[in-house]
């Protein structure tokens, strides 16, 4: 199965996103691929066959973009904040 998706832009901005990106469609094909994954639509697993390329290119795609599997979120972060708070409460009462 193919997926084929159309980026609508006007002739002279595709123009000059062209002139500086050598392979502009294999770009946001990626682009589209490592959001998939950072929202955890895809696995890591999966984002390799996806993009072609074994675990170990995948991590170092990964950490060029700056994503790293199993991230906190600020979510995170605050709920881990909040649990630590309940517990120490608890343990001064």
């Amino acid at each position: 199965m193919c997926l084929h998706i159309s980026i609508n832009l006007p002739d002279d901005v595709e123009k000059r996103i062209r002139a500086e990106v050598a392979n502009l469609d294999a770009t946001a094909r990626e682009s589209v691929l490592l959001d998939l994954f950072r929202r955890g639509v895809l696995s890591h697993s999966e984002l390799s066959q996806a993009l072609g390329i074994d675990r170990f290119e995948t991590d170092a795609v990964l950490k060029g973009r700056g994503i790293f599997e199993g991230s906190l979120t600020a979510e995170d972060v605050e709920e881990d904040r909040r649990t630590i708070e309940f517990i120490l409460r608890d343990k001064r009462t």
